[in-house]
């Protein structure tokens, strides 16, 4: 069956970040080195410690990636490398967010209701990545941010 993976390249902190998204995540993760699997014939000479290949398999999707070849140029905090999280309520992604934060990152966005009528707001991560958070809007959801003054 076909299917979509968002892959992202990291400037050699790709097992770094796959932990630290497996820890806020959940799911099951796979790093794959370069030193499992030699690959006589690559066009650059990879460190063995370098990550290869990556994939965090949540209940939402998957995320993949990698570290990028050597001398390769990869900004990262930007909005280029952000990703979107859908939780299944707002409490879920709140404490994804803290997470982030607790870990090192940074507030983006206030997670707050939209104008479009869900729920949704910015987190950069350690890493500079960008996490977009969003709920979809319940009627119960509406009422309680109401009632907070939200």
């Amino acid at each position: 069956m076909p299917s979509l993976a968002t892959y992202i390249a990291l400037p050699g902190t790709t097992a770094e970040a796959f932990n630290h998204w497996h820890e806020v995540l959940g799911g099951e993760l796979q790093i794959l080195t370069y030193g499992d699997m030699p690959m006589p014939g690559m066009p650059f000479e990879p460190d063995p410690n370098s990550v290869a290949h990556a994939v965090l398999k949540t209940p939402g999707g998957e995320l993949a990636g990698g570290d990028a070849e050597p001398g390769g140029d990869y900004a990262v905090r930007d909005t280029a490398y952000s990703l979107l999280y859908t939780a299944d309520d707002p409490d879920e992604a709140r404490e994804i967010i803290r997470k982030f934060v607790d870990a090192g990152g940074a507030a983006g966005m206030p997670f707050e209701l939209a104008p479009w009528g869900d729920w949704y707001g910015q987190v950069f991560d350690r890493f500079g990545v960008m996490w977009s958070l969003s709920v979809p809007a319940s009627e119960d959801w509406r009422e309680r941010a109401e009632v907070a003054g939200a």
